[in-house]
């Protein structure tokens, strides 16, 4: 159940992704012409490199807790 489930939910994102092909987004469009877009793409790098920075720091302790026990 929980496969077919999963398969009717990657199954509606493709079709919405499909569905949005033929849309011309004006604000990227604006975006891409002023430069701006390159602001938007390094703050989401630099929040997923925090991200993962955090991620890996916090594993590294779990790491280092389960060795003392």
């Amino acid at each position: 159940m929980r496969k077919i489930l999963f398969l009717a939910l990657l199954l509606s994102a493709y079709v919405s992704a499909f569905a949005q092909q033929n849309k011309q987004v004006e604000m990227a469009d604006v975006m891409r012409s002023s430069g701006k877009i390159y602001v938007v793409i390094a703050v989401i790098v630099i929040v997923f490199a925090g991200l993962a920075i955090y991620l890996f720091s916090i594993d590294r302790r779990l790491k280092k807790i389960e060795k003392e026990k």
